[in-house]
C-alpha cells in the first residue's frame, strides 16, 4: 500500500498554519473568507502605465459641499468590530484582541518604515484621500457609493500607516506629496493608480505627470 513521508519540519509548520487559521477565525472577526480579507495586487507597471493613460484629466473640483460624513466609514465587520480593526489586523503582526477590538501588535509604517506597537499610533490611510475623491468625481455620487469608497478592503485603498506620515499627506495628491520612504514609490503610484481606476476618478496634469514619473522607479 502506498504512503507518503511527511517530514517533521512541514507537520509542524501544517500544525501552525491550521492553529492560526482557527485564531483567528475564532476572534469574531476582522478577517472575512471573502475577496476583501486582503486587498488585489496593485497593477504591475506596465497595467499601470496603461491604466494611468485611460485616466479622464481633468482640474480639480470644488470642495462645496464636502464633509467627510458624505464618506460614511468605518463600517462592521463583525462582532464589536469596524474595518479599521480589520486593516490592523490584516496589516500587523503579534496581534492582540480584547475581544474584536485590536489592542496590540506590531506595524511597520511603509510610508516611513516607522516601527509601532501601540495600534493609537497607526492611522487607516486612504490611498487615494476623501477629499481628493470628492474633487475628482465622488462628489457626483450618492453616500452609498461614497461609503462603499470609504471601506473599499479589495483595491489596495487601506493601508495601516504611521498617524504623522498620514496626517502629513492629509488630502494631497502625488504631484503634492509622496511617502519619505522612496523604495515605496512605485507601489504607492501603483496602488494610487489602481483606486483611480477602478472608481473612475480624475487626474490633473501635475498629478499624471508624478504619478508617471514614481513608475519609473518600479524595478
Amino acid at each position: 500500500m502506498p504512503f507518503f513521508r511527511t517530514t517533521s519540519s512541514s507537520w509542524r509548520t501544517a500544525v501552525a498554519t491550521l492553529a492560526t487559521v482557527l485564531t483567528l477565525g475564532g476572534a469574531g472577526c476582522a478577517v472575512p473568507e471573502d475577496p476583501q480579507s486582503a486587498p488585489s495586487a496593485p497593477a504591475g507597471s506596465g497595467d499601470a502605465s496603461a491604466q494611468l493613460s485611460q485616466l479622464k484629466v481633468a482640474s480639480e473640483g470644488s470642495m462645496s459641499g464636502y464633509n467627510r460624513k458624505r464618506f460614511p466609514h468605518w463600517r462592521k465587520t463583525g462582532k464589536n468590530c469596524d474595518v479599521r480593526d480589520s486593516v490592523l489586523q490584516r496589516d500587523g503582526t503579534d496581534i492582540k484582541l480584547s475581544g474584536c477590538n485590536v489592542v496590540g501588535g506590531r506595524w511597520i509604517s511603509i510610508y516611513d518604515n516607522g516601527n509601532f506597537s501601540d495600534p493609537s499610533d497607526v492611522d487607516i490611510d486612504h490611498t487615494v484621500p476623501l477629499a481628493n475623491a470628492w474633487r475628482s468625481g465622488a462628489d457626483e455620487w450618492d453616500d452609498t457609493k461614497r461609503g462603499d469608497f470609504a471601506n473599499d478592503l479589495t483595491r489596495p485603498q487601506l493601508l495601516a500607516v504611521s498617524a504623522t506620515s498620514n496626517r502629513s499627506k492629509g488630502d494631497q495628491n502625488p504631484a503634492q506629496w509622496k511617502p519619505a520612504n522612496r523604495e515605496h514609490w512605485c507601489k504607492y503610484a501603483q496602488d494610487w493608480i489602481t483606486v483611480k481606476h477602478h472608481w473612475k476618478l480624475s487626474v490633473t496634469d501635475a498629478e499624471k505627470a508624478a504619478l508617471s514619473d514614481m513608475l519609473s522607479t518600479c524595478r
